[in-house]
């Protein structure tokens, strides 16, 4: 099938139908992009963090700590946020490998009955999600979901519980772009599950996967009303913030971006690919918060009542460099950390870096 044209401005908001096959929106604003600090002021982020290498996930415990991986070395940490750090261990059969290793992490929303965290890494035959008790280190580990496919690029990997208690994780298509589309694969998708890794009650196709036509999710959040999002890696033309539904086609391979057929969801807003590559996302304060790691800066999105975007505002652009990890304290503030030991970065001397800042 031929590719669908796209929009070809640089950003396009776009508004969404309802149904889980989405015609085009009917009406699509075109405002020159923001890639500049001009949203009302959110202080100065603080350095919590120095010297990681490649902090890719960030979940918190109920006393505020944060656990964070790294995804080349493996290692789980805790954080405080008086910025002590403390290695938690070397996470065993992870295989890192390109954009592969230790990658998302989610935390039990009963933690203090199960002690259960999760961890999504590239292993040496596939990606998988384990789950482990934690109390001062990791024990009983159980291989709750594998077979996911891994490649050297596009291996998803974020872990969050959503609003009704179900684990949610994004895998990419590896690079294999038909494996997006193929309802037998596990890549290409966001998965919805159990903490035992079975399909979660209400999954729209008997099995974990909740939608397809994804190429490299890689942030999920949900707002006050339990909408979900989800933030995706394009190709050569445009990165996406989808609004995801339950059973919903996102359309890749076919389109990228904005199109014209029925049978995909359009994206709630896109960016050209030097403005965003985005990557972990939060929702905090009426907005989205989105690393951009290929442009640099911290993307906030506005949402309406009805969840709509308003014009995203670029945060502390250039200043950090890559941004991949963005979590939400116990406390309401937000933390982002700097992706720039990542072979595609710059690193400063002190990278990289998680901050925390009050949005």
């Amino acid at each position: 099938m031929m590719r669908m044209t796209r929009l070809t401005s640089l950003f396009a908001a776009v508004l969404l139908v309802s149904g889980c096959s989405a015609t085009p929106a009917d009406t699509a604003r075109d405002p020159t992009p923001a890639v500049t600090d001009t949203g009302a002021p959110l202080g100065e982020p603080r350095t919590l963090v120095k010297d990681l290498a490649v902090p890719w996930g960030i979940a918190f415990l109920p006393d505020g700590d944060a656990l964070v991986t790294e995804r080349d070395t493996a290692r789980l940490l805790r954080v405080t946020a008086a910025g002590k750090v403390t290695e938690i261990g070397t996470v065993d059969g992870v295989r890192p490998d390109g954009e592969g290793g230790l990658l998302g992490v989610a935390i039990s929303p009963v933690f203090t009955e199960d002690h259960y965290v999760f961890l999504y890494f590239t292993s040496a035959h596939d990606n998988r999600i384990v789950r482990y008790r934690y109390d001062r280190g990791l024990t009983d580990a159980t291989v709750i979901l594998d077979g996911i496919p891994k490649g050297s690029i596009h291996n998803g990997g974020r872990l969050a519980f959503g609003p009704d208690g179900y684990l949610y994780a994004s895998t990419g298509e590896t690079g294999n772009r038909a494996l997006a589309q193929a309802l037998g694969s596990l890549a290409g998708k966001i998965l919805r599950m159990t903490v035992d890794g079975k399909p979660a009650p209400g999954n729209p196709f008997a099995n974990v996967l909740w939608s397809y036509g994804h190429r490299n999710v890689q942030g999920m959040a949900w707002d006050p009303s339990g909408r979900m999002y989800a933030s995706e890696f394009g190709s050569n033309s445009f990165d996406e913030i989808n609004l995801v539904r339950k059973g919903g086609n996102y359309g890749w391979p076919e389109v990228e971006g904005v199109g014209d057929d029925p049978r995909f969801i359009n994206p709630l807003i896109t960016w050209s690919t030097d403005q965003a590559s985005p990557s972990g996302m939060a929702y905090a304060d009426g907005s989205l918060w989105v690393g951009a790691l290929r442009g640099g800066k911290l993307w906030q999105v506005p949402l309406d009542s009805g969840g709509m975007a308003g014009t995203p505002v670029a945060r502390f652009d250039g200043r950090y460099g890559r941004i991949r990890a963005v979590a939400v304290a116990r406390d309401g503030s937000l933390w982002f950390g700097t992706s720039n030991k990542d072979g595609r970065g710059s690193p400063a001397a002190d990278d990289d870096r998680i901050f925390a800042v009050t949005p």
